[in-house]
């Protein structure tokens, strides 16, 4: 039985299969349900199952994370959300290590048996299987970032939340993002009235990094009102920084792009070629910083407590 968020990193460190899921909902549910909340599963496509927390057509705010575990990739899943040309040329490069090992292997059976047929297939069989093994594959045993450390902290900003400001946030742990956003495409369709105004901010990989940044949508940029809501969270926290990033390039491929006002949050590292998310989908994703999501705890509840006081 979990006694706080993080009992999650050992007690459901991986949740992939069927039963790791249900076993994992079945926990946060006990858990959430002893401090009061409501929750309910809800079933979407592809067998996806979210779990909602609260209201979710009287909130205010989704607090989102997905809590699906990725699977395992031969090459790090690295994203520079400000950076489009080093964005673009990984994706391109990852195409490419897909796409030339296969191909070559196909050419050369279907050059050995004096067939293309046989050459093409192959290489087809291979290529969709490379790329199902990078969406659904084994699980990666090692996902400390992404993303137990977003549903860790929505759960901290749950249990810390005021009793009285409850009926203005909805929490919700998508499923299968991983494959594809399908669990948040599926919570919107259910609750697309509600969702069409509301504030979604979205946890995904925000454990390893001292810049924390906000990525709204290009909607929500040109609504000053909620961009103002943002703004009250930003600031230096020692040698943290958290971030609205308005202004020029920004890509950061999560559930909140199936929001009109969706927030994605990410913590990143800066280097040489700019800001940068790495580790993640390989045996190194095992840093969980706390700082990180103390922080964030504190800022959340913070704009939601001080736009619902107004």
């Amino acid at each position: 039985m979990l006694k706080n968020p993080y009992d999650i990193l050992t007690a459901h460190p991986v949740r992939k299969k069927k039963i790791q899921k249900e076993r994992f909902r079945q926990e946060v549910q006990d858990y959430l349900q002893t401090l009061g909340y409501s929750t309910n599963v809800e079933s979407g496509s592809f067998g996806s199952k979210n779990l909602v927390i609260g209201d979710p057509d009287r909130a205010k705010y989704l607090v989102t994370a997905h809590y699906d575990t990725c699977a395992r990739m031969f090459v790090p899943n690295l994203i520079t959300p400000c950076n489009a040309l080093l964005f673009i040329l990984y994706q391109i490069f990852v195409c490419l290590l897909l796409i030339v090992p296969t191909l070559a292997v196909g050419a050369l059976v279907g050059y050995l048996f004096h067939s293309f047929f046989v050459g093409y297939f192959l290489w087809m069989v291979l290529l969709w299987t490379g790329i199902a093994l990078m969406l659904v594959g084994p699980a990666n045993s090692s996902n400390v970032n992404d993303n137990t450390s977003g549903v860790v902290t929505v759960l901290e900003i749950a249990k810390s939340l005021p009793e009285h400001y409850r009926k203005d946030v909805c929490f919700v742990l998508f499923d299968l993002e991983e494959a594809g956003l399908i669990g948040s495409a599926s919570y919107r369709k259910a609750h697309k009235k509600a969702s069409e105004s509301q504030m979604v901010l979205n946890l995904d990989c925000v454990g390893e990094g001292d810049e924390i940044y906000l990525f709204p949508t290009s909607k929500l940029k040109k609504n000053q009102k909620k961009l103002a809501d943002l703004d009250k969270i930003t600031g230096s926290f020692g040698r943290k920084t958290v971030t609205v990033r308005k202004q020029g390039f920004s890509i950061y491929p999560s559930d909140q792009a199936h929001f009109p006002y969706g927030v994605g949050i990410c913590a990143l590292n800066r280097g040489k070629l700019g800001l940068y998310l790495s580790k993640i989908h390989t045996p190194k994703d095992t840093v969980l910083d706390e700082t990180n999501v103390n922080i964030l705890r504190a800022a959340i509840i913070t704009m939601i407590t001080g736009t619902a006081a107004q």
